[in-house]
Formats: structure tokens, C-alpha cells, sequence
């Protein structure tokens, strides 16, 4: 029933050399995610001399689970990983809404791709980054309300 649909879908995004022609073959490949959690801070908006400006900040994501042997029942401890993202946003529209209305504790979902890249630091130490440069922002809510 779904046989057609799905090799119609493979044949668009792979593509196979032919045993006769033996031309370059170009690949379609992915790179996407998907965050949904809340903004650790405010964002900043930075420019390096020549380059345009980009709007940065900090998402948290969690993951819970419960540990214990009758986890059918749920019994047991919940456990819970928190962790840290750097978005970036460069596309001139989302990145001027980014900078004017994520805000610190708010509830969002971040579309883009995964970067990783270099750079040295203060102390002309060469370090890692791994940077989300976001597509899309879907806010889901206002800053978390304080009791």
C-alpha cells in the first residue's frame, strides 16, 4: 500500500551511479533539530567588523526518567538531565524578533541545524563550540511566572 510513496521518497533524496556512467553523483543529506525547552538567558545581539550581526542565547532542554526495577508501576526515583545549547539566529528577520522577544525563562521550540566549529579564546586557548543556527522559533510562552 505505502511500497510507492516510500521509494519515491528514497529515490529523490538518494541518488545511485549507474554502472555506465561514471559521472559525479551529488547526495541530498540531513541536518536538522528540533529543541523544545526554555531560554537560560537573555539574548545578546553581536557583530564582528564585516559580518552581519548575530542574536545569541542559551536553551535548556530536559530529560527525565525514572530508575528503580518496577518501572511499570512507576516506582522509583526520578531522575533528570539538564542540558545547555548555544542558539544562534543570523536570518535578519527571525534574528530581530529573537532579540526583541526571547526572554529569560520563556518556553520555546527551536528549529535549525547543528555546527560545530573553533575558535580562541581570551586566553589564546583553542576551544570547541557546538552552536544550533536556528531556522524557526515558535514561542510557546511567556517568561515563567514568579510566585
Amino acid at each position: 500500500m505505502f511500497r510507492r510513496p516510500v521509494l519515491q521518497v528514497l529515490h529523490q533524496f538518494v541518488r545511485h551511479q549507474s554502472e555506465v556512467t561514471t559521472s559525479l553523483v551529488l547526495e541530498r543529506s540531513l541536518n536538522r533539530v528540533q529543541l523544545l525547552g526554555r531560554v537560560g538567558q537573555d539574548p545578546v545581539m553581536r557583530q564582528v567588523e564585516g559580518k552581519n550581526p548575530v542574536t545569541i542565547f542559551s536553551m535548556a532542554t530536559n530529560e527525565m526518567w525514572r530508575s528503580g526495577d518496577n518501572e511499570a508501576y512507576q516506582i522509583g526515583d526520578i531522575s533528570q538531565k539538564t542540558t545547555w545549547h548555544r542558539i544562534s539566529v543570523f536570518r535578519p528577520g527571525l534574528r530581530d524578533v529573537a532579540y526583541q522577544y526571547v526572554k529569560k525563562g520563556s518556553r520555546i521550540f527551536v528549529e535549525g541545524k547543528i555546527d560545530y566549529g573553533e575558535y580562541t579564546d581570551k586566553n589564546n586557548v583553542r576551544r570547541q563550540a557546538t552552536t544550533i543556527i536556528a531556522d524557526n522559533i515558535i514561542f510557546l510562552s511567556d517568561q515563567t511566572k514568579e510566585k
